[in-house]
């Protein structure tokens, strides 16, 4: 197949860059990144970098989604909120670690898109999906043991820690344009530890708890 070669450059590079979770990068290896972005540029879809979807949107780096994902330390049949669906790849990547994944996008024909794809790729029984504000999260289907974040919030979404469960994580890219710190808080009963793992760029959160 065309892309064999550039999955295995690509598995190879994250592992270079920290990703040691197996079941991360069996996913990221699986889930065919090329069905996620744009016509015209699926030769470039292993390659790290982001790339447009569309209405002023982006499918985030391979590096970011495997850096994120490893970070929540997920396991089968966990509970996971995904705040901003894009294209659907983070998606993907969360039902193929056996995640039952409940994930919301502002963008309508975004949605749609994304909700066709995860359909196509026998994800159906696994996902569920709303067209809405992403920001507020989705408390009718609380409470999650993850969250995780793809657009950057413009301070601690505080008002997500009641969505968690007891022992729930929260990931999320936090400030503006390119002053961005990825976050992680772990929740302990009433507890929230909070963990910054360094500077990166993402589009920002839109709603009533974003910008």
């Amino acid at each position: 197949m065309i892309y064999d070669k550039k999955i295995k450059e690509l598995i190879a590079y994250l592992r270079r860059e920290g990703i040691s979770n197996q079941r991360v990068l069996q996913a990221i290896q699986k889930v065919p990144r090329h069905l996620f972005v744009a016509r015209g540029m699926e030769l470039q879809a292993y390659e790290d970098r982001a790339l447009p979807i569309g209405f002023g949107q982006t499918i985030s780096h391979p590096s970011t989604v495997a850096r994120m994902t490893q970070a929540l330390e997920l396991k089968p049949g966990e509970k996971v909120l995904e705040i901003g669906t894009g294209s659907g790849y983070q998606a993907a990547i969360l039902c193929e670690l056996g995640c039952q994944v409940y994930t919301i996008e502002t963008i309508r024909a975004l949605a749609l898109q994304a909700e066709q794809r995860l359909k196509e790729m026998n994800y159906t029984y696994r996902f569920a999906l709303k067209i809405g504000d992403g920001s507020k999260g989705w408390p009718e289907r609380a409470p999650f043991d993850a969250i995780i974040v793809t657009a950057a919030s413009p301070a601690s979404p505080e008002h997500l820690f009641d969505q968690l469960n007891e022992n729930g994580r929260l990931i999320v890219p936090i400030g503006k344009g390119e002053d961005q710190t990825l976050t992680l808080f772990k929740k302990r009963g009433k507890q929230i530890e909070k963990i910054e793992l360094g500077k990166l760029c993402f589009v920002p959160l839109k709603g009533a708890h974003g910008w």
